[in-house]
Protein backbone atom coordinates (compact mmCIF):
# COMPACT_ATOMS: atom_id res chain seq x y z
CA UNK A 1 0.00 0.00 0.00
CA UNK A 2 2.80 2.62 1.10
CA UNK A 3 4.38 1.36 -2.29
CA UNK A 4 1.18 2.37 -4.38
CA UNK A 5 0.57 5.35 -2.19
CA UNK A 6 4.74 6.63 -2.75
CA UNK A 7 3.85 5.64 -6.82
CA UNK A 8 0.57 7.77 -7.11
CA UNK A 9 2.11 10.92 -5.03
CA UNK A 10 5.18 10.72 -7.31
CA UNK A 11 3.06 10.67 -10.39
CA UNK A 12 0.81 13.34 -9.19
CA UNK A 13 3.41 15.47 -8.45
CA UNK A 14 5.23 14.77 -11.69
CA UNK A 15 2.24 15.82 -13.36
CA UNK A 16 2.10 18.91 -11.15
CA UNK A 17 5.51 19.78 -11.79
CA UNK A 18 4.97 19.29 -15.92
CA UNK A 19 1.40 21.26 -15.22
CA UNK A 20 3.97 24.09 -13.73
CA UNK A 21 6.71 23.58 -16.74
CA UNK A 22 3.71 24.02 -19.15
CA UNK A 23 2.08 27.15 -17.41
CA UNK A 24 5.26 29.14 -16.94
CA UNK A 25 6.64 28.30 -20.77
CA UNK A 26 3.50 29.75 -22.06
CA UNK A 27 3.33 33.34 -19.81
CA UNK A 28 7.20 33.49 -21.36
CA UNK A 29 5.98 32.70 -25.19
CA UNK A 30 3.27 35.75 -23.85
CA UNK A 31 5.77 37.71 -22.71
CA UNK A 32 8.03 37.16 -25.90
CA UNK A 33 5.16 38.36 -27.78
CA UNK A 34 3.91 41.46 -25.87
CA UNK A 35 7.74 42.53 -26.29
CA UNK A 36 8.30 41.44 -29.85
CA UNK A 37 4.76 43.43 -30.60
CA UNK A 38 5.85 46.64 -28.52
CA UNK A 39 8.91 46.73 -30.46
CA UNK A 40 7.38 46.46 -33.86
CA UNK A 41 5.16 49.34 -32.28
CA UNK A 42 8.33 51.33 -31.53
CA UNK A 43 10.06 50.51 -34.85
CA UNK A 44 6.32 51.90 -36.87
CA UNK A 45 6.47 54.88 -34.40
CA UNK A 46 9.78 55.90 -35.00
CA UNK A 47 9.60 55.57 -38.81
CA UNK A 48 6.51 57.52 -38.68
CA UNK A 49 7.92 60.18 -37.00
CA UNK A 50 10.87 60.65 -38.71
CA UNK A 51 9.26 60.59 -41.76
CA UNK A 52 7.13 63.65 -40.66
CA UNK A 53 9.90 65.15 -39.44
CA UNK A 54 11.59 65.02 -42.48
CA UNK A 55 8.66 65.98 -44.51
CA UNK A 56 7.44 68.57 -42.51
CA UNK A 57 11.35 70.27 -42.86
CA UNK A 58 11.17 69.35 -47.12
CA UNK A 59 8.14 70.98 -47.38
CA UNK A 60 9.09 74.26 -45.30
CA UNK A 61 12.07 74.56 -47.59
CA UNK A 62 10.41 73.71 -50.91
CA UNK A 63 8.67 77.30 -49.92
CA UNK A 64 11.21 79.07 -49.34
CA UNK A 65 12.85 78.14 -52.09
CA UNK A 66 9.87 79.07 -54.04
CA UNK A 67 10.05 82.28 -52.23
CA UNK A 68 13.20 83.21 -53.28
CA UNK A 69 12.61 82.59 -56.70
CA UNK A 70 9.78 84.93 -56.73
CA UNK A 71 11.58 87.66 -55.08
CA UNK A 72 14.33 87.25 -57.29
CA UNK A 73 14.76 90.15 -59.98
CA UNK A 74 14.16 88.66 -63.54
CA UNK A 75 12.63 85.35 -62.24
CA UNK A 76 9.68 84.16 -64.60
CA UNK A 77 6.62 82.69 -64.45
CA UNK A 78 7.77 79.44 -65.71
CA UNK A 79 10.69 79.34 -62.56
CA UNK A 80 7.63 80.02 -60.13
CA UNK A 81 6.02 77.29 -61.64
CA UNK A 82 9.01 74.76 -61.23
CA UNK A 83 8.88 76.26 -57.42
CA UNK A 84 5.14 75.50 -56.69
CA UNK A 85 5.14 72.22 -58.39
CA UNK A 86 8.21 71.15 -56.14
CA UNK A 87 6.44 72.65 -52.96
CA UNK A 88 3.21 71.17 -53.51
CA UNK A 89 5.15 67.24 -54.44
CA UNK A 90 6.30 67.84 -50.99
CA UNK A 91 2.95 68.72 -49.54
CA UNK A 92 1.61 65.25 -50.45
CA UNK A 93 4.99 63.84 -49.01
CA UNK A 94 3.92 65.67 -45.69
CA UNK A 95 0.50 64.50 -46.27
CA UNK A 96 1.14 60.89 -46.19
CA UNK A 97 3.97 61.22 -43.18
CA UNK A 98 1.22 62.95 -41.11
CA UNK A 99 -1.34 60.18 -41.84
CA UNK A 100 1.06 57.59 -40.88
CA UNK A 101 1.23 59.39 -37.82
CA UNK A 102 -2.17 58.57 -37.33
CA UNK A 103 -2.02 55.17 -37.83
CA UNK A 104 1.04 54.64 -35.47
CA UNK A 105 -0.18 56.62 -32.92
CA UNK A 106 -0.66 57.58 -29.66
CA UNK A 107 -3.21 60.08 -29.55
CA UNK A 108 -1.29 62.37 -27.74
CA UNK A 109 1.11 62.24 -30.77
CA UNK A 110 -1.53 62.42 -33.44
CA UNK A 111 -3.44 65.18 -31.84
CA UNK A 112 0.31 67.37 -32.32
CA UNK A 113 1.04 66.18 -36.04
CA UNK A 114 -2.87 67.07 -36.63
CA UNK A 115 -1.84 71.00 -34.98
CA UNK A 116 1.46 70.70 -37.35
CA UNK A 117 -0.54 69.68 -40.41
CA UNK A 118 -3.19 72.63 -39.66
CA UNK A 119 -0.07 75.17 -39.31
CA UNK A 120 1.54 73.74 -42.58
CA UNK A 121 -1.66 73.97 -44.29
CA UNK A 122 -1.68 78.01 -43.39
CA UNK A 123 2.03 77.73 -44.66
CA UNK A 124 0.66 76.29 -47.99
CA UNK A 125 -2.48 78.55 -48.45
CA UNK A 126 0.13 81.78 -48.26
CA UNK A 127 2.66 80.16 -50.63
CA UNK A 128 -0.62 79.21 -53.02
CA UNK A 129 -1.87 82.52 -52.60
CA UNK A 130 1.41 83.95 -53.38
CA UNK A 131 1.80 81.90 -56.49
CA UNK A 132 -1.34 83.28 -57.84
CA UNK A 133 -0.86 87.14 -56.78
CA UNK A 134 2.72 86.38 -58.58
CA UNK A 135 1.12 85.18 -62.14
CA UNK A 136 -2.00 88.07 -61.96
CA UNK A 137 0.83 90.64 -60.75
CA UNK A 138 4.23 89.86 -61.67
CA UNK A 139 6.77 90.62 -58.42
CA UNK A 140 7.06 93.70 -59.03
CA UNK A 141 3.72 94.26 -56.81
CA UNK A 142 3.87 91.34 -54.27
CA UNK A 143 5.71 93.55 -50.94
CA UNK A 144 2.80 92.08 -48.81
CA UNK A 145 3.21 88.32 -49.71
CA UNK A 146 6.77 87.78 -48.44
CA UNK A 147 5.40 89.45 -45.27
CA UNK A 148 2.11 87.22 -44.57
CA UNK A 149 4.86 84.14 -45.79
CA UNK A 150 6.70 84.97 -42.81
CA UNK A 151 4.48 85.19 -40.17
CA UNK A 152 3.11 81.84 -41.86
CA UNK A 153 6.39 80.50 -41.69
CA UNK A 154 7.25 81.52 -37.97
CA UNK A 155 3.58 80.11 -36.84
CA UNK A 156 4.74 76.99 -37.40
CA UNK A 157 7.39 76.64 -35.51
CA UNK A 158 5.98 75.89 -32.32
CA UNK A 159 3.75 73.14 -33.63
CA UNK A 160 6.75 71.70 -34.95
CA UNK A 161 8.69 71.91 -31.96
CA UNK A 162 5.25 70.48 -30.09
CA UNK A 163 5.29 67.49 -32.80
CA UNK A 164 8.88 66.57 -31.50
CA UNK A 165 8.59 66.71 -28.22
CA UNK A 166 5.47 64.30 -28.11
CA UNK A 167 6.90 62.05 -30.29
CA UNK A 168 10.07 61.86 -28.19
CA UNK A 169 7.38 61.36 -25.01
CA UNK A 170 5.74 58.43 -26.93
CA UNK A 171 9.34 56.71 -27.96
CA UNK A 172 10.39 57.39 -24.46
CA UNK A 173 13.45 59.73 -25.33
CA UNK A 174 12.09 62.58 -23.67
CA UNK A 175 14.81 63.41 -21.25
CA UNK A 176 13.13 65.31 -18.41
Amino acid sequence: MAAVMGAAIGALGGLGGGWLALLGQGRQQQKQRETERERWRDELRRDAYSACIASTKQLSAAWWKFADRVRKDGSDEEEWRVGFAEAHDAWVRFSEAVAAVSVAGPRTVVEAADTLRGAMYDLEVVGMDWFGAALREGHEHLGGWEQRFKQAAEAKREPDRAFQKAAREALGTERP
